[in-house]
């Protein structure tokens, strides 16, 4: 997959959906919501292909699948972070969501820079710098999860998965 977008820049990842949010699983509806505590402007300005960019450990203190639903929603088609919490990084694959690594170097971008973005090859481009950065490819099965829009219409298209 490749996507060309702006960034969005956030540290503190911990209130991507804020808990008040979590009694609706409507993708628009937490969409609206997205980072609202530490970003009024978010849900109103991102526009779809728009990347997210975050530090360590991104998306600690979201275990719920809502997070990346809301990030998603919001028309983020991926997310490069430093590292990812386990259990976010988990839901970010089932729900077809492409969360890219690339440890420190993630200090290298910054909110409004243009990133050019091959999922496939785990290349990164900051189209505002000029720096390239490598990321752990993603499998290939899931991209093609990302493609289907997540592991359940992965499993509906493909019956199980591809060896």
């Amino acid at each position: 997959m490749k996507v060309e977008g702006k960034v969005w820049r956030y540290v503190d990842t911990d209130v991507i959906i804020p808990a008040r949010y979590l009694n609706t699983f409507d993708p628009k509806e937490l969409a609206k919501h997205c980072m609202e505590d530490i970003d009024k402007n978010f849900s109103s300005e991102v526009k779809a292909g728009d990347i997210m960019v975050g530090g360590k450990n991104f998306g600690c203190g979201s275990s719920r699948e809502h997070a990346p639903v809301a990030i998603k929603a919001s028309g983020v088609p991926v997310v490069i972070a430093a590292g990812f919490a386990r259990i976010f990084y988990r839901n970010g694959i089932n729900i077809g969501l492409p969360l890219l690594e690339i440890g420190d170097d993630v200090e290298k971008i910054h909110a409004g820079d243009i990133l050019e973005i091959d999922t496939a090859a785990g290349t990164i481009k900051n189209k505002t710098t000029g720096d390239t950065f490598k990321s752990q490819p993603l499998p290939d099965f899931v991209q093609d999860i990302a493609k289907t829009g997540g592991l359940i219409n992965y499993i509906k298209e493909y019956g199980d998965f591809k060896n």
